[in-house]
């Protein structure tokens, strides 16, 4: 138990061996963007950065800077006609198995998806990974796909961002894997920018979405509480990772207002049998700015303490998935990470829980409701920490799992 490992991931699809270690790199403004190990950590300085490779997104000037949390493992493949069998990764099949939920349900339920930028194949790559899995299909056509812009409107007004399409392409095919029923909502924000991302939010809850998955993240900021109020929407699930980069809170995983989602590696162990421990990258700990919600009591941590609860992150037991709009070494089929993967699971899984139970939820209030709903995350940690639980697994509750992991939909 909490013994340290070093991930071999990639952060952002840059690869951690072209990254000295302890190296730094320029950043516009006069700023540099320190880089020990293979982590990316502290951001001093104004300016805007887009990292080598299909990097990071990083804007802008004094504001936050807003990092998106994917990773690929490689290499991928490019027929979109494989066959099951030969898709690397894990399969809509394997997570109703880790997790135990069931594939029907959720006619009805809107999932959003915010991301900056445009993915101009999302739809597209969509029919092929649900085609791939038996999921029926779910086009703009028979009104199962959406793509908006941040204002609502159809008009396409903003072009692919470095990495960012594939983050679309990722989050809606895990929507399809855990809810096929599901219609699915992508709000394309006009930048990377925090307050075009939070603005989106609104904007999806407007056109009727009852779960809303954030998948990136920035390092928390003294002015987060004014943006915070983009997330409190009642009775609709608002799910945020909780980031890539190990221990450290992250905004908007720290709101009160939202499901912030760590991360695990998956293991099975067995026919329909799973093991999970702590994922070292999984971001964790304590708000410096955001109060503690009523509903969370652990007491090493005097406000917000992330995380809620987790799922399946490290991209080395990652999830299949299936991007043409990828540079070309990464057209195709292949295995994505981090803890973006689990924002679109868990609001899935939020809008499975709706149509079923019709519970009216705020923030992560119904999870903690339900502890006995979660598997515990007991083994692993994500950094070292002076408050042993906030960086380590172990039973009851933990800053990198959280109350643990889904066992069905209960307490979603």
């Amino acid at each position: 138990m909490g013994s340290t490992r070093t991930s071999t991931a990639r952060i952002g699809h840059v690869r951690p061996a072209a990254i000295p270690a302890g190296g730094v790199l320029a950043l516009p403004g006069g700023g540099v963007l320190a880089l020990p190990g293979g982590g990316v950590l502290a951001l001093p300085g104004g300016g805007a950065l887009a990292l080598p490779g299909n990097g990071i997104v990083a804007l802008s000037g004094v504001g936050p800077i807003v990092l998106r949390d994917s990773f690929t493992s490689f290499p991928a493949i490019a027929a979109s006609h494989t066959r099951p069998a030969a898709i690397p990764g894990l399969h809509p099949d394997d997570l109703r198995s880790a997790y135990r939920f069931a594939r029907a349900g959720g006619a009805g339920q809107i999932v959003a998806v915010i991301a900056a930028g445009d993915d101009p194949t999302a739809e597209a790559d969509l029919a092929v990974y649900r085609a791939a899995f038996g999921l029926q299909a779910c086009g703009a056509a028979d009104g199962c796909f959406h793509k908006v812009n941040q204002f609502g409107g159809k008009a396409t007004i903003v072009k692919p961002l470095a990495g960012w399409a594939q983050e679309i392409g990722l989050d809606v095919e895990m929507i399809s894997a855990v809810c096929p029923a599901c219609r699915i909502l992508v709000v394309e924000a006009q930048s990377a920018d925090l307050s075009d991302l939070a603005a989106s939010v609104d904007t999806a809850v407007a056109l009727g979405a009852s779960a809303v998955s954030n998948s990136y993240y920035a390092p928390e900021y003294d002015s987060e509480l004014e943006d915070e109020v983009h997330f409190n929407h009642p009775g609709v699930a608002i799910t945020a990772s909780s980031g890539d980069l190990g221990f450290g809170p992250t905004f908007p995983a720290s709101s009160r207002y939202v499901i912030a989602v760590g991360g695990t590696t998956l293991l099975r162990t067995g026919t329909h049998m799973w093991h999970e421990r702590v994922w070292s990258a999984t971001g964790s700990g304590c708000s410096k700015y955001i109060e503690k919600p009523h509903w969370q009591h652990d007491k090493g941590c005097p406000k917000r303490t992330v995380t809620d609860l987790a799922v399946v992150a490290d991209p080395q037991t990652g999830v299949a998935g299936y991007n043409t709009t990828a540079p070309a070494v990464e057209r195709g089929w292949a295995i994505y990470g981090g803890t973006s993967v689990g924002a679109p699971i868990v609001a899935a899984l939020s809008a499975l829980s709706r149509h079923e139970h019709r519970v009216a939820r705020r923030g992560a209030s119904h999870v903690y409701a339900h502890p006995a709903s979660f598997n515990a995350v007991v083994s692993w940690n994500n950094g070292s920490c002076d408050v042993a639980y906030l960086c380590n697994g172990g039973f009851g509750y933990n800053g990198p799992a959280g109350v643990g992991t889904p066992n069905g939909t209960t307490g979603l």
